[in-house]
């Protein structure tokens, strides 16, 4: 994201999805995408990825008669700032309460558990 100051609406991510998954694609595709989770209008994405093109998120390609819109930055990178948002906003920063609050609302499997291990076996 060109500037770190936009916050991005749960639409805006569901789109963010998408073109991750897919590529760069038409407001079209990303529409009928969409519209496989929920009933959504084609100018309410449209308008929705242009403004995202004004704010820095994606960029458009306007060579051929469709435009093909295109995220700006890595999926990698907007999900780390995200999350740094989010620990920030929710739990004062705190990893440790985040990960309480992650292991104690669902149960977590011996798999997972054994993967959560061994990645923090790996940072010490």
């Amino acid at each position: 994201m060109e500037s770190k100051d936009n916050e991005l609406t749960k639409s805006e991510i569901e789109i963010l999805s998408i073109l991750w998954k897919y590529g760069g694609s038409s407001v079209r595709f990303v529409n009928d995408k969409l519209n496989e989770e929920r009933p959504v209008k084609y100018t309410t994405t449209l308008k929705l990825m242009q403004i995202m093109n004004d704010k820095g998120i994606l960029s458009r390609d306007k060579s051929n008669m469709q435009h093909v819109y295109y995220v700006v930055e890595n999926q990698e990178e907007t999900k780390t700032f995200l999350l740094e948002k989010f620990l920030n906003r929710i739990f004062d920063g705190s990893v440790e309460n985040l990960m309480i609050q992650l292991l104690g609302n669902k149960k977590t499997s011996k798999e997972e558990l054994s993967k959560i291990k061994d990645l923090l076996d790996k940072m010490e």
